[in-house]
């Protein structure tokens, strides 16, 4: 069986609905070679990792999908490979974004609760742990929980879209700082979903070519939301411009519709983020303990 790579996942450390060791394992049923975790500004679930290889033999990627804004736009940057240092500047802004999508939450909820039978407490009930920070997906479940709509999806493209009378902003850093933030880190950037119409729209090209100018090294060209024409549009920009390629699920477990592996990531181009990342992070292979 050919190599089945997967570098965009989720778990309850986030927004998933599985934790590492349960990601993993739905890795393996997928029949995927290699998994990167990408949790919303967080590596709290990479010490999960090697027990999660170890049981399963599937390889880890360690990543994390950093949360950027640009003028009202949300933008997800995938750092793969990054350093963990917590005293690195892209901790620092990743906190800070952690603490204001946290009071966004509380804010939303208190201005949802006018309205539908939603609270605090019943979002509070959607996290799988206490260390998780609360976002827009919790929400939505909790939404969902209550019988105000019918899956989370629902929820984003009606009450929670950015367009809507309950959205309310919070704190990320722009994308191009994101980028040289993850570069400064000795790891590889690549754009989440740029062309993503389900909640803000596709990313302006303009955008895009400042985050290249940046240092971007690729484009998650294969995702689910981007149909054949955004496919073949963003193929052509990251190979005039030479940046890797990448396809991955954005895997949320029972959260989203997503299936493991449905979009997958070539042999060549995780061998290339391999040998483009500085820092110490490395994939965490099955044969790391075999005798």
């Amino acid at each position: 069986m050919s190599d089945r790579i997967d570098l965009h996942a989720h778990s309850t450390w986030s927004d998933g609905t599985r934790d590492v060791a349960e990601l993993f394992e739905d890795a393996r049923a997928a029949g995927l070679s290699a998994l990167a975790l990408t949790d919303h500004d967080t590596t709290a679930g990479w010490a999960e990792l090697p027990d999660a290889v170890r049981s399963t033999g599937v390889a880890a990627v360690p990543g994390i999908e950093v949360s950027a804004e640009h003028e009202g736009l949300s933008v997800h940057v995938l750092a793969l490979l990054v350093d963990p240092d917590p005293g690195s500047r892209l901790a620092g802004e990743m906190e800070r974004a952690c603490r204001s999508r946290e009071e966004r939450a509380r804010s939303m909820v208190e201005l949802l609760g006018r309205d539908v039978p939603i609270s605090w407490d019943l979002v509070q009930e959607q996290v799988a742990d206490e260390t998780t920070v609360i976002g827009r997906p919790h929400i939505a479940d909790a939404l969902v929980s209550a019988g105000v709509v019918p899956d989370r999806s629902s929820a984003f493209t009606e009450l929670l879209a950015p367009s809507g009378p309950y959205y309310v902003p919070y704190y990320a850093p722009s994308p191009t700082a994101v980028v040289e933030l993850v570069r400064a880190a000795g790891g590889v950037a690549v754009i989440a979903h740029p062309g993503s119409s389900s909640r803000d729209g596709g990313l302006p090209r303009e955008l895009l070519e400042d985050m290249i100018a940046a240092g971007l090294d690729g484009i998650e060209v294969d995702h689910r939301e981007h149909d054949d024409a955004e496919r073949a549009s963003l193929l052509a920009l990251a190979r005039s411009r030479g940046l890797l390629v990448t396809g991955g699920s954005d895997y949320h477990g029972a959260g989203k519709p997503n299936r493991l592996g449905e979009n997958l990531t070539q042999p060549d181009v995780l061998a290339a983020i391999t040998r483009r990342a500085t820092s110490t992070t490395e994939v965490i292979r099955p044969w790391t303990w075999s005798t």
